[in-house]
């Protein structure tokens, strides 16, 4: 992979800044597609072809695993209070139209 996109160099300033042994890196195009012109093909984390049984080994250190997505199942808890943003989502600056953050956007039926 040539370079990260921007914002991933921002972030790695950032860890660099802070001592932390860090850098954000996103995976080749090739890497892990469903549909498209690689769909066909295995592909590592840097786009290049791999074999059946190399996927296989490496999978598991790629990819999240099923504990992995549990977790953040657990995390995701529904929220529709009004004004309240659900947790694992970043809460916005401002509302929609520079509405407030707490305006009913939606009227929830009786």
């Amino acid at each position: 992979m040539s370079s990260a996109p921007a914002e991933h160099h921002h972030w790695n300033r950032i860890t660099e800044k802070q001592g932390i042994d860090f850098r954000f890196k996103l995976p080749h195009r090739r890497f892990h597609r469903k549909i498209g012109d690689y769909a066909a093909g295995k592909f590592d984390y840097e786009g290049q072809p791999i074999s059946e049984a190399q996927w296989n080994q490496k999978v598991a250190e790629w990819l999240p695993s099923e504990k992995d997505r549990a977790f953040v199942q657990s995390l995701m808890k529904l929220c529709v209070e009004p004004g309240k943003t659900a947790s694992w989502i970043a809460p916005p600056p401002k509302g929609i139209n520079n509405l407030p953050i707490d305006y009913e956007y939606v009227k929830l039926g009786a």
